[in-house]
């Protein structure tokens, strides 16, 4: 077995899989310290921002939902909301409870399908799902009944599962009604059972002791758990710092980007600093206002209260999780979380009396975001008079993550080579663990990684 304290010898990992795209990661250790850890997305870019130029302003929210196949209504409601927003029209009452149930259906299936088939293998000891459904064939069967479920939700609402089609600007193309959402209620209900069993399955999992060293950025929506709108929210790693929110205006002034020489995905920064996205920001930011069932569940699952949680029980608040193994955690109780509110928006519904409202073409500049399962997404465009597409800036979680992920790399391999684990097998399932803790949506689909490992005096490169 190779060892990485061998100086003349690169360690090479052929293939990554159970991550949607394509990526590559170098690791450079000098004496023993690792100096330089990178994610190199080398996928080519797809140009949306230059495809949408010229487009009409209601086209943005169809064209970018092809971004990706996990997560496309993310892309849809983004969109909308910022054109919406250039446009001066509001979206409230019925149609937008229809659009927070269509976004629940997204986090249900897309947040399952990483918790079950391509996270929990990590925790289990296989090197997929497959080889977990001969060891554990009823907990493979429970994630796939809910994921079915979550596609069901989508598909009512959207038209089909991957790339609904029944949104447009303003609402939906047609509004459901209450017959037809009441099988679906019944299907959820069943589902609720499934996704508290999933907070109990992974409450059991192992969780390796380190911490995310990134500040934490999620929306903040008064009242309720953020997911199809809010405010960007950030609570700083440094402690004695506090919370604090900005205008989503003024998102291009905090978090900026710039190309980076091993990657074709821009690389994100909130104020010069790390920062993260995703359910571990999610739960710090708003982890208070879930419902009390949630709540519970998130107690069971060993979760620490959520630090601006009102003080109920003469415990105070608890501390910022920040533990990046420990987000399947935070994801179960957030499928939980997304059964239950699609049971609430369901026994409350009322049919609009109209699909949608008009969003009339003019000029402006709009900003909308979400909370995609990976973490807040943001879309920015500028339209003319015509209501033509000017200008357009789309901000995917996964940029904005890629230098906490690094950081994590290079943290985690260095713990690993002070405890003596310094072989090409080990590090290989370190490097592949600390990947997938983040979820990583580098394109819609699977999974390629070369890892190489150079040290000084090394003959060839990988």
């Amino acid at each position: 077995m190779n060892q990485l304290s061998d100086r003349s010898r690169i360690l090479r990992v052929p293939a990554l899989t159970r991550v949607e795209g394509e990526t590559a990661l170098r690791l450079r250790v000098h004496d023993g310290t690792v100096t330089e850890a990178r994610l190199g997305i080398y996928e080519a870019p797809r140009f949306f921002e230059a495809l949408l130029r010229g487009r009409a302003h209601t086209e943005p929210p169809d064209l970018t939902s092809r971004i990706c196949g996990i997560c496309p209504v993310a892309y849809q409601l983004s969109a909308c909301r910022a054109v919406e927003d250039a446009c001066g029209v509001g979206v409230d009452g019925p149609l937008a409870s229809v659009r927070r149930l269509l976004y629940c259906g997204e986090w249900i299936e897309s947040q399952t399908l990483h918790i079950y088939l391509l996270h929990a293998p990590d925790f289990l000891g296989h090197d997929d799902v497959i080889g977990m459904s001969r060891s554990h064939p009823a907990h493979v069967r429970r994630g796939l009944r809910l994921k079915q479920t979550g596609n069901a939700v989508i598909e009512l609402l959207g038209g089909r599962a991957v790339h609904p089609v029944g949104v447009r600007l303003g609402g939906f193309h047609r509004a459901p009604t209450r017959t037809e959402l009441r099988p679906l209620a019944e299907r959820l209900r069943l589902a609720l059972d499934d996704a508290w069993e999933t907070v109990h399955w992974v409450a059991g999992f192992d969780f390796p002791e380190t911490e995310c060293e990134a500040d934490l950025l999620a929306l903040a929506e008064p009242g309720t758990y953020a997911i199809e709108s809010g405010v960007p929210t950030v609570v700083p790693y440094d402690a004695t710092r506090p919370s604090w929110s900005f205008p989503l205006r003024t998102f291009s002034d905090h978090v900026t980007e710039a190309q980076v020489p091993h990657s074709t995905a821009l690389h994100s920064r909130l104020d010069g600093r790390r920062h993260l996205t995703g359910a571990l920001a999610r739960y710090a930011v708003s982890g208070h206002l879930l419902s009390p069932t949630a709540l519970e569940a998130a107690a069971a699952a060993g979760l620490d209260n959520p630090p601006l949680r009102a003080v109920t029980d003469g415990t105070g608040p608890g501390a910022v999780c920040r533990n990046p193994f420990r987000s399947i955690l935070v994801r179960a109780v957030e499928v939980f979380y997304a059964v239950e509110e699609a049971l609430r928006i369901i026994a409350e519904y009322e049919r609009p009396t109209r699909p949608y409202v008009p969003v009339p073409a003019r000029s402006g500049i709009g900003h909308g975001a979400t909370e995609a399962p990976r973490g807040l997404l943001y879309h920015r465009y500028a339209l003319d008079d015509e209501g033509r597409v000017t200008d357009a800036r789309i901000v995917p979680p996964t940029a904005q993550n890629q230098g906490a992920i690094e950081e994590d790399l290079r943290r985690s391999v260095q713990a690993a080579l002070a405890r003596g684990q310094d072989s090409e097998a080990e590090l290989t399932r370190l490097c592949e663990r600390v990947i997938r803790n983040h979820d990583p949506c580098i394109s819609c689909s699977a999974h390629f990684l070369d890892l190489e490992i150079e040290c000084p005096h090394m003959t060839g490169h990988a």
